[in-house]
């Protein structure tokens, strides 16, 4: 059985380095045609863009963190803490806007409510990493360095109150991205939630839903070291593999290599830098938001109340 992605209350540093071993972890198959190894290099200089509007007229609060290192807690308890002010908000029956909180995390397993153990490569009591059993659907996955973290909490009561809806919508976030940004064409895989590329994972999805707030939400893989997933059996899936935007690209660029030719990548920090717009830009898009990045205070740096 495909372990579910979703989980209701009411049923259903500039570039940071890596901290953690540097590990080839090829797979061994990809679909090249799937990808283009050419990415505009006009793209690099929208990453400062502090609001970017989609065709609606709500407004989304984005806290930008994308170039950060933020410890799993940290993040679980900020995401915590604005939900009980939405639903604080609603009961007074005050406006309730959604926010969007982008960022990487430090090495970390994270499990759903119902995850198995089974899927663990690992004992508990002697993790590689920290792992954290969450209150998000889903089961194992890993989060690190280059792996931008989307956390929307959105209240779907401004949008569409259907669970099925919002994880296609963060699926087809991602989508838009991959192929606005890396000219990537990924695609959704029946009976499952993410988005993958032939049979290669590229994000991950899990989500928690409270009185029809929605938080927890993406996770893509822009550069990250692949070689933690192998420690795991990534949500669940035994015969799936796990990909990475930084590893489809140099295929490609391999691959048209062989002819001719002069073929731009970027560096691994603007390709964080570039699929953070495009999802940025997307998820606006999809949303139909206004993204305005706002600025963190101190309070909530030190987690401390929003």
């Amino acid at each position: 059985m495909v372990p579910a992605a979703i989980s209701a209350s009411t049923s259903a540093t500039s570039c940071p380095r890596r901290r953690h071993s540097q590990r080839n972890s090829r797979s061994q198959s990809r679909p090249v045609s799937a990808v283009s190894s050419r990415v505009s290099k006009s793209t690099l200089s929208s990453a400062s863009l502090s609001s970017i509007a989609g065709p609606g007229g709500r407004t989304c609060e984005c806290f930008d963190l994308h170039n950060e290192l933020v410890p799993y807690g940290k993040a679980w308890a900020w995401q915590k803490e604005l939900v009980r002010q939405k639903k604080a908000l609603i009961e007074s029956d005050g406006d309730c806007p959604d926010t969007l909180i982008v960022l990487q995390h430090q090495p970390v397993y994270t499990m759903g409510t119902g995850s198995s153990e089974e899927y663990l490569h690992f004992d508990m009591e002697n993790a590689p990493f920290d792992v954290h059993r969450t209150e998000r659907g889903g089961e194992v996955t890993y989060h690190g360095p280059g792996q931008l973290v989307m956390y929307p909490i959105i209240n779907l009561r401004n949008h569409k109150m259907d669970l099925h809806w919002y994880l296609r919508s963060l699926e087809e976030v991602v989508l838009r991205a991959l192929l606005s940004a890396f000219s990537i064409k990924a695609s959704r895989l029946e009976g499952f939630t993410g988005v993958w590329v032939g049979d290669e994972k590229l994000a991950a999805i899990g989500i928690r839903v409270s009185q029809w707030i929605a938080y927890h939400g993406l996770a893509l893989n822009v550069t990250a070291d692949l070689t933690p997933f192998q420690w795991i059996i990534p949500c669940g899936l035994r015969n799936r593999r796990v990909g990475s935007i930084k590893g489809l690209l140099r295929e490609a660029s391999s691959s048209v290599n062989c002819g001719a030719g002069n073929v731009f990548i970027p560096g691994e920090c603007d390709l964080v830098d570039i699929a953070y717009v495009a999802l940025i830009e997307a998820f606006a898009e999809v949303f139909q938001l206004e993204v305005c990045r706002k600025p963190l205070t101190e309070a909530l740096l030190r987690g401390k109340s929003l």
